[in-house]
């Protein structure tokens, strides 16, 4: 038996484009609906308080759609909000942070690893306890780097402005020291990390820039790949497959944005490619439809 209703995925932007990407590359059949609150992004700079509201806003509206499952694709709402958002919805729902983690601990040969992610994502410290459960063992090093998703948002994935604010937010955490000699990042005497966890969806659109910064020691993992796997064995542990029977319609996948449509849609070009053909503008505080 199979189920056609859509996946939600949900982020404060665009970064989550970049889960959706593997999670249709890995379950080709499934539909999707994406919501991006660019209107109110990025939420890595907000309080715990903002960004729980916020993302039970936008769950609320994938769930009036009848999604059969919830990625919360958004790495400051998992780790601020994720325990609150399973209580509230009789659905799966699924954050990019434990299986972010789980590929990292697995990565890393030194057993060092640098995480980077918004201000809100760090406070938490959701990746450093999520990679201690995986290997206690394991050294994680935190960074915040607010700089990157407005960077993002606007763009700017490539030229001088990127390469600049790149080697800036990733300085702290490659051993760089300020002007008096002092280390700017606290961590033990030889440490160096090989493994750098893009803790943030949207930084793997910077991956290029950010590797060639880190250098080629360093492995760079996202949770792009582990989360669109993770997805699809809880979709056949609850048995919500769409299925694979040639008569049924094409998959379908439609875009929901905060902000202006005709802005995200050229922007998910820009990112992918191709533009999504359905891209939808939406206002939260309306009821759903």
């Amino acid at each position: 038996m199979s189920d056609p209703r859509p996946i939600g995925v949900f982020d404060s932007g665009v970064g989550g484009l970049t889960v959706l990407r593997e999670i249709i590359r890995r379950s080709p059949r499934e539909s999707t609906l994406y919501l991006g609150d660019n209107a109110r992004a990025p939420y890595g700079v907000r309080s715990d308080e903002e960004v729980l509201a916020f993302s039970t806003q936008s769950l609320d509206r994938l769930a009036d759609r009848d999604v059969k499952a919830i990625v919360v694709a958004c790495n400051t709402s998992t780790a601020v909000a994720i325990g609150a958002l399973r209580r509230r919805y009789d659905l799966p729902i699924l954050g990019v942070i434990r299986p972010g983690a789980s590929a990292a601990a697995l990565a890393t040969r030194n057993r060092r690893v640098g995480v980077i992610a918004t201000p809100a994502t760090i406070r938490s410290h959701a990746y450093f306890g999520a990679i201690k459960d995986e290997n206690p063992a394991v050294e994680v090093y935190e960074h915040a780097t607010p700089a990157l998703v407005p960077l993002v948002e606007a763009g700017h994935l490539s030229g001088p402005v990127a390469n600049t604010a790149v080697a800036e937010a990733l300085a702290p955490l490659l051993g760089e020291r300020d002007a008096a000699g002092e280390s700017i990042f606290p961590r033990p005497p030889g440490a160096t990390i090989d493994t750098l966890l893009l803790g943030c969806t949207h930084y793997p659109l910077l991956r290029e820039i950010i590797a060639g910064v880190a250098g080629e020691h360093v492995a760079i993992v996202d949770s792009a790949t582990a989360t669109a796997s993770a997805l699809a064995e809880l979709l056949d542990i609850n048995g919500l497959q769409a299925g694979d029977d040639p008569a049924a319609p094409d998959a379908a996948h439609i875009q929901l944005t905060t902000g202006d449509a005709a802005t995200f849609h050229a922007l998910a070009g820009r990112l992918f490619g191709a533009a999504f053909p359905d891209v939808e503008q939406v206002d939260l505080a309306d009821p759903a439809r």
